[in-house]
């Protein structure tokens, strides 16, 4: 099967000839020589994903490279501190810590108006593999990011009236975005949040349903209406909001499986989405032996993958995994499945 087949039919849970295979690495375009590691890596192992070529996308507000040491300033306005090489970082100087800046705040629609597809289709048709965008639709973080964790999540308990006129603006911003692959080749369109911390949600579940599943639903709709098959990715645990998901119409989910009820999961909700992966990065793959990360790949394919599809073998490479063990998830994904 070519990747394209192969995750297709992981999605409709049509017996693909094997879990497709996807590999994401932190730092691959900051630090120096990381990028070949992971096309080397990418051959190995063989890898069924591809993102396209999407050119422009440029901000007037935007200062400073993401990823490196120090600050930057993001396309949206705010500032972000660096403390390691490769990773994100965090907003120390969110553009909107003051409400009385909304006033004269503006998106930053220019990244709409100056994003360049036209290599798109062509590049579609030259490759087999399934071809997944992760585009900037995070309205829970873009606040975050906007306003400061604590401010927000302050707001959030207050219901602060200015709040509800911003997450507007936003969602309008996105419904845009995705608007723009109306007319172009592509398989499916990636949204994110980080919605968990390690025990919990990071806001109640009945106001995560009144605020932000309607803006989910919209999206799904969107991209279903497209013919594109609707990712979502969110870190921490976040059970409480998996049949939520389910209903809203997200097809594929990446979660953070080692700090929920794996097997829970797959007792509730197999057939019902794809498993999008992970395995643990905050334990098994920087820290674990190559044995003991099959292990994990053992425990997450007992619990979710029946051969009939709805599960994707996905791990993150950070920046200190070993590549022993990145390659030891590939190779637990292989073969017969685990009693």
């Amino acid at each position: 099967m070519t990747g394209r087949e192969r995750v297709t039919r992981a999605l409709e849970f049509q017996r693909p000839d094997r879990a497709p295979r996807d590999l994401w690495a932190l730092g691959a375009d900051t630090i120096p020589g990381r990028q070949e590691q992971l096309d080397e890596l990418v051959q190995r192992v063989g890898i069924d994903f591809a993102g396209p070529p999407v050119r422009g996308r440029t901000s007037r507000r935007s200062r400073g490279v993401p990823g490196r040491v120090g600050k930057h300033t993001d396309e949206w306005g705010s500032t972000w501190h660096v403390g390691q090489l490769g990773v994100l970082g965090e907003v120390k100087e969110p553009v909107l810590a003051d409400w009385k800046a909304l006033d004269e705040f503006e998106p930053p629609w220019e990244l709409i108006e100056t994003t360049d597809l036209s290599e798109v289709d062509g590049w579609y048709e030259a490759t087999d593999r399934f071809t997944n965008l992760f585009f900037g639709v995070r309205p829970f973080e873009r606040l975050q990011f906007l306003r400061g964790t604590e401010n927000l999540l302050v707001d959030l308990a207050t219901g602060a009236p200015e709040l509800e006129r911003l997450l507007r603006m936003l969602h309008e911003f996105f419904l845009r975005d995705i608007e723009l692959w109306r007319h172009h080749k592509l398989d499916a369109i990636v949204f994110m949040d980080d919605w968990g911390a390690q025990d919990a949600l990071l806001i109640s579940p009945k106001l995560w349903r009144e605020m932000f599943k309607p803006l989910y639903r919209d999206y799904c709709d969107a991209i279903h209406e497209q013919g594109k098959y609707a990712f979502f990715h969110s870190d921490g645990k976040i059970e409480a909001i998996y049949p939520d998901l389910i209903e809203v119409g997200v097809d594929a989910v990446n979660s953070q499986l080692f700090c929920m009820d794996i097997e829970k999961l797959g007792r509730l909700y197999k057939g019902k989405i794809t498993f999008w992966g992970e395995l643990d990065r905050q334990h098994l793959l920087p820290f674990g032996t190559p044995e003991e990360v099959k292990e994990g790949v053992r425990r997450v394919r007992r619990a979710l993958d029946d051969g009939e599809g709805g599960v994707i073998a996905q791990c993150e490479w950070g920046v200190r995994d070993p590549v022993e063990n990145i390659l030891a998830v590939f190779e637990a994904w292989d073969g017969p499945l685990p009693p």
